[in-house]
């Protein structure tokens, strides 16, 4: 199955959670080579064109070092050190047999590492709940370029095609699905738009069995009499059909096979040699194996599969779909991930203008809370881009166990390619070792402290609550403030920074309020808290934050910094700097003083200088 959908397959998303649709520069210490491998950041509208003639280099990965890359080597160490502990149980089985890893940022490849095997198990019995081992000597070990089945991560695939389709005309974004596809119009699907169907608002159902239908004509009668479960345009709800409905699309309009579309328009010019559709008997011992296919658990009796689409809607379809079936290995899916971030070009390719690689990384679900979705791409997913997911953070990920995520702020990207469906899907669950990963690439990318050499970290830990005290402070007039610099990046909503005062007249930590002003901005009212409270993304600027403290006069007053967060998944944490407490024309505290900043009582925080 592809997209952890249906058929046995775990939800593919944590529910809730909020959008914010916050702007702001980089407050991120510089990538290297910037120039090189533009970033699309926040609120840019595009990347200028690469290539001869351009007056700009020629952008292509390369391998290096975590330094070169602009990345912290640590958290890069501790990103392998997490996956391997996944090749264990977790907690009852191995979450994958075994995995490729990358990560980088910039033009630069600074993680490449295969782990586990690509090929350990002959069977799955049943019976004892254990998986049957193939002989050591015919088991293969992963490398960095095994090749996997992306499940759904093909989806993107059929996405940028739509996209470059509507760049040349032959495809219009609201035009109704029926336009291009008559049959397509029945039982209740005659105003589906292509919009629509790239961000799974149709109203189709998350899947329905067509493999069963015994001809490709059968499956698609199967396709053309689905009527919709609720009115296209009213939820939000993931649907292999969408991507299913644009392949037929594609093919008409251009008169081309999804997979000749695939070679000629994206992996020929990009020279993505190891991605394909129905790759050949001689790539099977660099495939990485997937599943014993037997009912009950799949809906096909199949045995192990090896180098054939594990997805049964796209098995019956020949291998070919819209929404699985692209086979691809790490480094090929960074290739992708950079043109993307690059504005649509690589090396001397451009496969889409900057405007349209823009709708890729644009939320047009602003009416679903939660389901933030470009034209392709997921946005700001928490469950499985973990610290790495913000508003403008784009990614995918597929049944198989693998994944892709580009966040243009900070020009990083993940891919996280896992077997486990081997030796079948009920051993793994949710997106554990997606979101470590996201989480230690997020921490790799550094911040610049706002004032000298290190500033108060509140940490990356889930479930916790991490408190930072200023000591006892007499405010003797009515002009006591708080002032200092702060950055943030939360989980909406679930985790939460609240500043709090305490004194001898009200001894319980009480909310303070306060206004922040983002040091990029220019702007001069700032922005209210009147809860005394922040959470979600701050833009990734240092701000500038003022809290009056003058109803405190005459009063000895502590104050403090409570993160809260929740579980299982977190930000990139917050950061605190420049404290200063001032009573009218004198300063009582100065975190830059080291006699004030020894005073500091730092629960769960401590001083970084990234």
């Amino acid at each position: 199955m592809s997209g952890d959908a249906a058929g046995g397959g775990i939800s593919r998303r944590r529910l809730g959670g909020g959008v914010l649709a916050l702007g702001g520069a980089l407050a991120l210490a510089p990538i290297p080579f910037a120039d090189a491998a533009t970033a699309m950041g926040a609120g840019a509208g595009s990347a200028a064109p690469a290539g001869p003639g351009s007056g700009r280099p020629v952008v292509t990965l390369r391998r290096g070092s975590p330094a070169r890359a602009g990345l912290l080597p640590g958290p890069l160490e501790r990103l392998v050190a997490d996956a391997e502990a996944f090749l264990a149980p977790s907690p009852a089985h191995p979450w994958y047999a075994g995995a490729v890893l990358l990560a980088g940022r910039g033009d630069t490849v600074a993680l490449h590492r295969p782990i586990g095997k690509a090929v350990r198990y002959s069977a799955y019995d049943e019976a004892t709940d254990t998986g049957v081992e193939f002989p050591a000597d015919r088991q293969i070990a992963m490398a960095e370029d095994t090749v996997f089945d992306l499940a759904s991560v093909s989806k993107l695939f059929t996405s940028i095609l739509a996209v470059q389709q509507i760049e040349r005309g032959s495809l219009a974004l609201e035009e109704r699905v029926a336009s291009y596809l008559p049959d397509f119009g029945g039982a209740g699907k005659q105003d589906v738009t292509v919009r629509q169907l790239l961000t799974h608002t149709s109203g189709f159902a998350a899947w329905i069995p067509l493999y069963k239908e015994p001809t490709r004509e059968a499956m698609l009668r199967r396709l053309w009499d689905e009527a919709p479960t609720s009115p296209p345009g009213g939820v939000y709800r993931y649907s292999d059909l969408n991507l299913i409905s644009l392949q037929l699309v594609l093919e008409k309009i251009t008169g081309r096979a999804l997979d000749v579309l695939l070679r000629e328009e994206i992996t020929a010019p990009l020279g993505l040699h190891r991605t394909r559709f129905t790759p050949p008997p001689s790539w099977r011992p660099k495939i990485a194996a997937t599943e014993d296919m037997r009912q009950p658990w799949s809906g096909l009796d199949r045995g192990l599969v090896w180098g054939e689409v594990h997805d049964e809607n796209a098995y019956g379809f020949g291998g070919v779909a819209g929404h699985a079936g692209v086979f691809s290995c790490a480094w090929d899916l960074a290739v992708l991930g950079r043109t993307l971030l690059s504005g649509g070009a690589y090396g001397r390719a451009r496969i889409l203008r900057p405007e349209s690689v823009e709708l890729m990384f644009t939320d047009f679900n602003t009416d679903f809370p939660g389901d933030a979705h470009g034209l392709g791409f997921e946005l700001y997913q928490h469950w499985y881009m973990g610290a790495m997911a913000t508003p403008r953070t784009a990614g995918h990920t597929g049944f198989t166990g693998t994944s892709l995520v580009l966040d243009p702020t900070t020009g990083s990207f993940l891919v996280v390619l896992g077997n486990s469906v081997h030796p079948v899907r009920s051993w793994r669950s949710g997106s554990a070792p997606r979101v470590a990963a996201a989480d230690h690439l997020a921490r790799a990318v550094p911040v610049s402290p706002g004032r000298g050499r290190s500033a108060w970290f509140s940490g990356m830990t889930a479930g916790t609550t991490a408190t930072l005290t200023l000591p006892p402070l007499r405010l003797a007039t009515g002009e006591g403030r708080l002032r200092c610099s702060l950055w943030w990046d939360t989980e909406p909503e679930t985790d939460v920074l609240v500043l709090e005062a305490s004194d001898e007249v009200d001894p319980a930590w009480l909310p303070v309020p306060f206004t922040t002003t983002a040091t990029s901005s220019g702007e001069e009212a700032g922005t209210p808290h009147p809860a005394g409270s922040v959470s979600g993304w701050s833009g990734r600027v240092w701000h500038r934050l003022h809290a009056d403290l003058a109803d405190r006069r005459g009063r000895r007053v502590r104050l403090r910094w409570r993160y809260a967060t929740g579980a299982p998944y977190v930000g990139r944490g917050v950061y605190v700097d420049a404290l200063r407490v001032e009573d009218g024309d004198r300063t009582v505290f100065d975190d830059s003083r080291h006699e004030d900043a020894a005073r500091v009582e730092a629960a769960g925080w401590s001083l970084s200088a990234d």
